[in-house]
Protein backbone atom coordinates (compact mmCIF):
# COMPACT_ATOMS: atom_id res chain seq x y z
CA UNK A 1 0.00 0.00 0.00
CA UNK A 2 1.22 3.51 -0.78
CA UNK A 3 1.93 6.03 2.00
CA UNK A 4 -0.89 8.35 0.93
CA UNK A 5 -3.35 5.43 0.75
CA UNK A 6 -2.40 4.17 4.21
CA UNK A 7 -2.72 7.65 5.70
CA UNK A 8 -6.08 8.24 4.05
CA UNK A 9 -7.53 4.95 5.32
CA UNK A 10 -6.00 5.40 8.78
CA UNK A 11 -7.36 8.93 9.17
CA UNK A 12 -10.80 7.81 7.98
CA UNK A 13 -10.88 4.99 10.56
CA UNK A 14 -9.92 7.40 13.34
CA UNK A 15 -12.52 9.97 12.35
CA UNK A 16 -15.28 7.32 12.16
CA UNK A 17 -14.37 6.38 15.75
CA UNK A 18 -14.39 10.02 16.90
CA UNK A 19 -10.67 10.17 17.66
CA UNK A 20 -9.58 13.80 18.01
CA UNK A 21 -6.71 15.18 15.89
CA UNK A 22 -7.01 12.15 13.58
CA UNK A 23 -4.75 13.50 10.83
CA UNK A 24 -2.02 14.64 13.22
CA UNK A 25 -1.97 11.34 15.13
CA UNK A 26 -1.96 9.22 11.98
CA UNK A 27 1.01 11.16 10.59
CA UNK A 28 2.88 11.00 13.89
CA UNK A 29 2.30 7.24 13.98
CA UNK A 30 3.46 6.57 10.42
CA UNK A 31 6.48 8.86 10.81
CA UNK A 32 7.48 6.87 13.88
CA UNK A 33 7.02 3.50 12.18
CA UNK A 34 8.99 4.55 9.08
CA UNK A 35 11.58 6.38 11.22
CA UNK A 36 11.14 9.43 9.00
CA UNK A 37 9.89 12.99 9.53
CA UNK A 38 6.46 14.20 8.43
CA UNK A 39 7.91 15.94 5.39
CA UNK A 40 9.07 12.54 4.13
CA UNK A 41 5.45 11.35 4.11
CA UNK A 42 4.50 14.20 1.79
CA UNK A 43 7.48 13.99 -0.54
CA UNK A 44 7.27 10.17 -0.85
CA UNK A 45 3.50 9.84 -0.74
CA UNK A 46 3.52 7.32 -3.63
CA UNK A 47 6.09 5.04 -1.98
CA UNK A 48 4.93 1.47 -1.28
CA UNK A 49 5.14 0.39 2.37
CA UNK A 50 4.21 -2.56 4.59
CA UNK A 51 1.19 -1.08 6.36
CA UNK A 52 0.66 -3.83 8.97
CA UNK A 53 2.27 -2.05 11.97
CA UNK A 54 0.61 1.21 11.00
CA UNK A 55 -2.88 -0.25 11.21
CA UNK A 56 -2.06 -2.01 14.48
CA UNK A 57 -1.22 1.45 15.81
CA UNK A 58 -4.46 2.88 14.35
CA UNK A 59 -6.41 0.18 16.20
CA UNK A 60 -4.63 1.12 19.43
CA UNK A 61 -5.56 4.78 18.91
CA UNK A 62 -9.18 3.70 18.46
CA UNK A 63 -8.85 2.00 21.87
CA UNK A 64 -7.96 5.48 23.22
CA UNK A 65 -4.36 4.62 23.96
CA UNK A 66 -2.47 7.95 23.85
CA UNK A 67 -0.31 8.40 20.77
CA UNK A 68 2.62 9.16 23.11
CA UNK A 69 2.38 5.67 24.62
CA UNK A 70 2.17 4.05 21.19
CA UNK A 71 5.27 5.79 19.84
CA UNK A 72 6.88 5.95 23.31
CA UNK A 73 7.90 9.59 23.16
CA UNK A 74 6.86 13.10 24.12
CA UNK A 75 8.64 16.42 23.70
CA UNK A 76 9.20 18.62 26.73
CA UNK A 77 11.42 21.71 27.00
CA UNK A 78 12.86 20.95 23.54
CA UNK A 79 13.91 17.48 24.62
CA UNK A 80 12.49 14.06 23.79
CA UNK A 81 11.33 11.78 26.60
CA UNK A 82 10.48 8.10 26.58
CA UNK A 83 7.02 7.52 28.04
CA UNK A 84 4.79 4.49 28.54
CA UNK A 85 1.80 3.55 30.67
CA UNK A 86 3.94 3.70 33.83
CA UNK A 87 4.40 7.47 33.76
CA UNK A 88 2.35 10.60 33.21
CA UNK A 89 2.75 12.20 29.79
CA UNK A 90 4.66 15.50 30.19
CA UNK A 91 2.51 18.52 29.32
CA UNK A 92 3.44 22.01 28.06
CA UNK A 93 1.87 23.63 31.15
CA UNK A 94 4.55 22.03 33.33
CA UNK A 95 7.18 23.98 31.40
CA UNK A 96 5.90 27.07 33.26
CA UNK A 97 6.94 25.40 36.53
CA UNK A 98 10.38 24.47 35.19
CA UNK A 99 11.01 27.96 33.84
CA UNK A 100 10.16 29.53 37.20
CA UNK A 101 12.49 27.16 39.05
CA UNK A 102 15.27 28.04 36.61
CA UNK A 103 14.77 31.75 37.41
CA UNK A 104 14.87 31.08 41.15
CA UNK A 105 17.95 28.89 40.86
CA UNK A 106 19.92 31.48 38.92
CA UNK A 107 20.14 33.51 42.12
CA UNK A 108 21.96 30.69 43.89
CA UNK A 109 25.35 28.97 43.65
CA UNK A 110 25.57 25.17 43.51
CA UNK A 111 21.82 24.90 44.03
CA UNK A 112 20.37 21.71 45.52
CA UNK A 113 16.94 20.70 44.20
CA UNK A 114 14.47 18.00 45.20
CA UNK A 115 11.94 16.88 42.57
CA UNK A 116 9.07 14.97 44.19
CA UNK A 117 6.90 12.65 42.05
CA UNK A 118 9.40 12.79 39.19
CA UNK A 119 7.57 10.34 36.88
CA UNK A 120 9.33 10.42 33.50
CA UNK A 121 12.00 12.64 35.05
CA UNK A 122 11.11 15.53 32.74
CA UNK A 123 11.30 18.25 35.42
CA UNK A 124 14.56 17.06 36.98
CA UNK A 125 16.24 16.50 33.61
CA UNK A 126 15.12 19.84 32.21
CA UNK A 127 16.42 21.57 35.33
CA UNK A 128 19.74 19.75 35.11
CA UNK A 129 20.10 20.84 31.48
CA UNK A 130 19.37 24.48 32.25
CA UNK A 131 20.98 25.15 35.64
CA UNK A 132 24.73 25.14 36.07
CA UNK A 133 26.12 23.17 38.99
CA UNK A 134 22.67 21.96 40.06
CA UNK A 135 22.60 18.90 42.30
CA UNK A 136 19.22 17.27 41.91
CA UNK A 137 17.46 14.48 43.79
CA UNK A 138 14.45 13.03 41.97
CA UNK A 139 12.02 10.70 43.74
CA UNK A 140 8.99 8.62 42.89
CA UNK A 141 7.04 5.92 44.71
CA UNK A 142 7.05 3.81 41.51
CA UNK A 143 10.20 1.83 40.78
CA UNK A 144 9.11 1.59 37.12
CA UNK A 145 8.91 5.38 36.95
CA UNK A 146 12.40 5.66 38.45
CA UNK A 147 13.74 3.27 35.80
CA UNK A 148 12.13 5.34 33.03
CA UNK A 149 13.49 8.58 34.52
CA UNK A 150 17.01 7.10 34.56
CA UNK A 151 16.62 6.05 30.93
CA UNK A 152 15.51 9.57 29.99
CA UNK A 153 18.49 11.07 31.80
CA UNK A 154 20.82 8.88 29.73
CA UNK A 155 19.02 9.66 26.48
CA UNK A 156 19.20 13.40 27.14
CA UNK A 157 22.86 13.21 28.09
CA UNK A 158 22.43 14.28 31.68
CA UNK A 159 25.39 13.24 33.79
CA UNK A 160 24.47 10.67 36.44
CA UNK A 161 26.35 12.63 39.11
CA UNK A 162 24.00 15.60 38.57
CA UNK A 163 20.80 13.71 39.38
CA UNK A 164 20.20 11.06 42.04
CA UNK A 165 17.07 8.98 41.45
CA UNK A 166 15.52 7.52 44.60
CA UNK A 167 12.45 5.37 45.08
CA UNK A 168 10.59 7.10 47.90
CA UNK A 169 7.05 7.66 49.09
CA UNK A 170 7.27 11.46 49.18
CA UNK A 171 9.85 12.40 51.88
CA UNK A 172 10.23 8.87 53.28
CA UNK A 173 13.79 8.25 52.07
CA UNK A 174 15.01 11.86 51.98
CA UNK A 175 17.80 12.93 54.32
CA UNK A 176 19.24 16.17 52.90
CA UNK A 177 18.16 19.79 52.89
CA UNK A 178 17.54 21.65 49.64
CA UNK A 179 17.41 25.15 48.22
CA UNK A 180 14.38 24.30 46.09
CA UNK A 181 11.71 21.61 46.31
CA UNK A 182 9.62 21.22 43.17
CA UNK A 183 6.67 18.93 42.51
CA UNK A 184 3.88 18.24 40.06
CA UNK A 185 1.92 15.90 42.35
CA UNK A 186 -1.33 14.03 41.61
CA UNK A 187 -4.09 16.62 42.00
CA UNK A 188 -7.30 15.33 40.41
CA UNK A 189 -10.22 14.55 42.73
CA UNK A 190 -10.85 10.80 42.96
CA UNK A 191 -14.47 11.06 41.77
CA UNK A 192 -13.54 13.33 38.88
CA UNK A 193 -11.15 10.75 37.39
CA UNK A 194 -14.13 8.69 36.20
CA UNK A 195 -15.35 11.68 34.17
CA UNK A 196 -12.05 12.24 32.32
CA UNK A 197 -11.60 11.19 28.71
CA UNK A 198 -10.77 7.54 28.10
CA UNK A 199 -7.39 8.61 26.76
CA UNK A 200 -6.43 10.45 29.97
CA UNK A 201 -7.62 7.48 32.03
CA UNK A 202 -4.99 5.35 30.27
CA UNK A 203 -2.37 7.29 32.23
CA UNK A 204 -1.34 5.83 35.62
CA UNK A 205 -4.02 6.43 38.26
CA UNK A 206 -1.24 6.70 40.83
CA UNK A 207 -0.06 9.86 39.06
CA UNK A 208 -3.55 11.36 38.71
CA UNK A 209 -5.44 10.66 41.93
CA UNK A 210 -5.05 13.48 44.45
CA UNK A 211 -7.55 12.05 46.93
CA UNK A 212 -11.14 12.99 47.65
CA UNK A 213 -10.62 16.75 47.25
CA UNK A 214 -7.52 16.63 45.07
CA UNK A 215 -5.42 18.22 47.82
CA UNK A 216 -4.04 15.15 49.61
CA UNK A 217 -0.49 15.55 48.36
CA UNK A 218 -0.39 19.34 48.76
CA UNK A 219 -1.14 18.88 52.47
CA UNK A 220 1.54 16.22 52.78
CA UNK A 221 4.11 18.32 50.94
CA UNK A 222 3.30 21.54 52.79
CA UNK A 223 3.46 19.81 56.19
CA UNK A 224 6.92 18.42 55.49
CA UNK A 225 8.73 20.49 52.86
CA UNK A 226 9.91 23.23 55.21
CA UNK A 227 11.79 20.61 57.26
CA UNK A 228 13.86 19.82 54.16
CA UNK A 229 14.35 23.37 52.89
CA UNK A 230 17.32 25.55 53.68
CA UNK A 231 16.67 29.03 55.06
CA UNK A 232 14.92 31.13 52.37
CA UNK A 233 14.50 27.96 50.29
CA UNK A 234 11.58 27.78 47.84
CA UNK A 235 8.71 25.34 47.42
CA UNK A 236 7.44 25.23 43.82
CA UNK A 237 4.21 23.41 42.97
CA UNK A 238 2.09 22.78 39.92
CA UNK A 239 -1.64 22.97 40.67
CA UNK A 240 -4.98 22.31 39.02
CA UNK A 241 -6.65 25.30 37.36
CA UNK A 242 -9.16 25.66 40.25
CA UNK A 243 -6.87 24.99 43.23
CA UNK A 244 -5.04 28.29 43.74
CA UNK A 245 -6.91 29.58 46.79
CA UNK A 246 -7.09 26.19 48.50
CA UNK A 247 -3.39 25.42 48.10
CA UNK A 248 -2.40 28.91 49.25
CA UNK A 249 -4.64 28.44 52.29
CA UNK A 250 -2.91 25.14 53.11
CA UNK A 251 0.49 26.85 52.99
CA UNK A 252 -0.66 29.85 55.05
CA UNK A 253 -2.21 27.65 57.73
CA UNK A 254 1.10 25.91 58.39
CA UNK A 255 2.79 29.28 59.02
CA UNK A 256 6.17 28.09 57.78
CA UNK A 257 5.97 29.81 54.40
CA UNK A 258 6.04 33.40 53.18
CA UNK A 259 6.06 35.41 49.94
CA UNK A 260 3.51 33.07 48.39
CA UNK A 261 2.57 33.83 44.78
CA UNK A 262 0.86 32.20 41.81
CA UNK A 263 1.60 32.27 38.08
CA UNK A 264 -0.67 31.43 35.16
CA UNK A 265 -0.03 29.14 32.22
CA UNK A 266 -0.31 30.07 28.54
CA UNK A 267 -4.04 29.36 28.67
CA UNK A 268 -4.40 31.99 31.43
CA UNK A 269 -5.18 29.34 34.06
CA UNK A 270 -3.60 29.44 37.53
CA UNK A 271 -0.84 26.84 37.18
CA UNK A 272 2.00 27.16 39.69
CA UNK A 273 2.42 28.32 43.28
CA UNK A 274 5.73 29.40 44.79
CA UNK A 275 6.38 29.83 48.50
CA UNK A 276 9.52 30.69 50.46
CA UNK A 277 10.46 29.03 53.73
CA UNK A 278 10.26 31.39 56.70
Amino acid sequence: MKINEALSKGIEKLKINNIEEASLKARMLLSHILKQNKEYLLIHSEKEIDEKDFFIGIDNLIKNIPIQYIINKQEFMNMEFYVDENVLIPQPDTEILVEEVIKLANDKHEVKILDLCTGSGCIAIALSKNIREAKITATDISIKAIQIAKLNAERNLVKSNNISFIQSDMFENIQDRFDIIVSNPPYIETEVIETLSEEVRKEPILALDGGKDGLKFYRQIAENAYKYLNSEGCLCLEIGYNQKEKVIQILENIKQYKNIYCKKDLGNNDRIIIAKRC
